[in-house]
């Protein structure tokens, strides 16, 4: 039997717990939902206009902001859902930090969302891997749960062995600009089995949980 008919099982159990034990809304936790309608409703794409490059919405209309225009990427831009504040820092802090891989289902869908509206064109996604020590303490990588879910509503690849961390980095909290890009810098590399010849002209989406700075993305940008 094929994954889909285990997800649907594990679904109709999870249905039958929820009636017995309902979920608090991980925003504002009232009863009955995992992300209510109106913590949902706080987490909508930006309609307003952004910039080219890092997504950051615009007083006006311009191609990018005046960051971008100092800094070169390696990335061709970023999008987001939504800035990490009220019920989305919390559904999101709770993904990573509180062991609700739950809300994978609700934010993975959100992420799907969001790549329709920004209208984007990919081959396939790569969630950022994490490090085989930080992934064995947590026990899963938040960043590829949230990338299945993305990949599965949008009928795309998930390419979670394209790339590796070969590298344990520290947390990158607390730290500023120049020492997070120190901290991952040279800190990801193609997966050994990897032909980079394979990779030539394909568009891949990268998918973190949290972008401050960037860092992490740029960082994993570059062997690919």
């Amino acid at each position: 039997m094929d994954g889909t008919f285990y997800r649907h099982a594990h679904e109709f159990l999870q249905r039958g717990l929820d009636l017995l034990f309902p979920p608090r809304c991980a925003g504002c936790r009232r009863c009955g939902h995992l992300l209510c309608s109106s913590c949902l409703r706080t987490m909508q794409p930006f309609s307003t206009p952004l910039c080219r490059r890092c997504g950051m919405p615009l007083a006006s209309v311009a191609a990018s902001c005046a960051a971008c225009r100092r800094d070169h990427f390696r990335l061709d831009g970023l999008r987001f859902v939504n800035l990490y504040q009220g019920a989305l820092r919390e559904a999101i802090h709770a993904l990573k930090y509180v062991g609700q891989k739950r809300l994978a289902e609700p934010l993975g869908l959100l992420l799907a969302q969001a790549f329709s509206a920004y209208g984007m064109s990919i081959d396939g996604l790569v969630p950022l891997p994490l490090h085989s020590q930080r992934q064995q303490q947590r026990g899963y990588n938040q960043s590829a749960l949230l990338a299945r879910v993305c990949a599965r509503h949008l009928k795309l690849p998930c390419l979670e062995d394209l790339v590796i961390r070969q590298r344990a980095t520290r947390t990158q909290v607390g730290l500023n600009v120049q020492e997070r890009l120190q901290n991952v810098s040279g800190a990801f590399a193609l997966a050994p089995n990897v032909n980079p010849c394979s990779l030539t002209w394909r568009r891949l989406l990268l998918i973190d949980d949290v972008c401050t700075t960037g860092a992490s993305l740029e960082a994993c940008a570059a062997p690919l």
